[in-house]
């Protein structure tokens, strides 16, 4: 995936809403009566009896806020779009040391599936959000192709991206971590104002994550495992730079790399899984 994909993601990134969401969820316990439907058979074997995750394909209207408007998804879609998740999310923790037993320590509950994006009231669209670590919802499943890098990107950009917040709702965010680039965010809702360029120059691996520290980090963690170009965009200086703004851009590299060592390490400690062998088994997918 080459830079000009990286600059769609976040393109399509500019008219989203926050992900996080504080609020707890009630998390519910998992019942359900034997089935004969195939899709539920698969889910019984690949995500509960497993993982003891439920996907939640079916439109329910508790899934989703009364306000906003979305598109279920396609009944013949929904085992294809759990595949995709077993192959570039599920499988590379279970490739590493000590990922099996902390991807099933801290895969949430629920997994709801979107067809469409969400659409807001105010005019922009919700990729996915994670719900105090109990629920990740993903959207835009009826658009799957996996030929498609655009339709890659921020389908793994968002499954990371929500799934590096449970990490730190769990475990906090790493120590100092907010200290490395603290005049860089942006306020609230003023984000989408500036450039990824602009963005860089600030220390931020995308635009969007300076709406926050929590967004700073997760971005952080999703750009490190699915940007095959990441080291070369956000951690190796351009040299011989003969413009201020190619002096900024390294500036802001250099305020990346830090957050770069800080996430790393914080994750393994916290976590007792590397990082960057999670990056590893998922770039060999690609």
């Amino acid at each position: 995936m080459k830079r000009l994909n990286i600059l769609l993601f976040i393109l399509v990134l500019l008219g989203s809403n926050s992900c996080y969401q504080e609020d707890p969820v009630e998390q519910e316990v998992i019942q359900l009566e034997p089935s004969d439907d195939p899709i539920d058979q698969f889910i019984q074997t690949e995500f509960l009896d497993k993982y003891g995750v439920a996907v939640r394909y079916r439109f329910v209207d508790r899934y989703v806020d009364p306000a906003n408007r979305v598109s279920p998804p396609r009944r013949e879609l929904v085992v294809e779009v759990l595949n995709f998740l077993l192959e570039f999310w599920i499988e590379p923790y279970l490739q590493v040391e000590n990922g099996e037993e902390f991807f099933k320590a801290h895969v949430p509950g629920e997994i709801v599936l979107i067809g469409s994006f969400i659409f807001n009231d105010d005019g922009t669209v919700t990729l996915g959000t994670a719900d105090s670590g109990a629920r990740i919802t993903l959207t835009e499943v009826n658009n799957i192709d996996e030929t498609d890098p655009v339709w890659m990107i921020r389908q793994l950009g968002t499954i990371y991206h929500e799934f590096a917040h449970i990490i730190h709702q769990r475990y906090n965010l790493p120590n100092n971590f907010q200290l490395i680039s603290p005049r860089g965010y942006t306020s609230a809702g003023t984000w989408t104002g500036i450039t990824d360029d602009e963005a860089l120059q600030r220390g931020y691996v995308s635009n969007y994550a300076t709406s926050s520290f929590n967004e700073d980090y997760a971005e952080t963690v999703a750009f490190i495992l699915f940007d095959d170009d990441f080291f070369e965009t956000y951690m190796e200086d351009e040299e011989s730079c003969t413009d201020q703004a190619c002096v900024e851009r390294n500036e802001g590299r250099a305020l990346i790399r830090q957050k770069f060592n800080t996430v790393v390490d914080h994750y393994e400690q916290s976590t007792g899984v590397d990082l960057l062998e999670v990056r590893a088994r998922i770039q060999e997918k690609f």
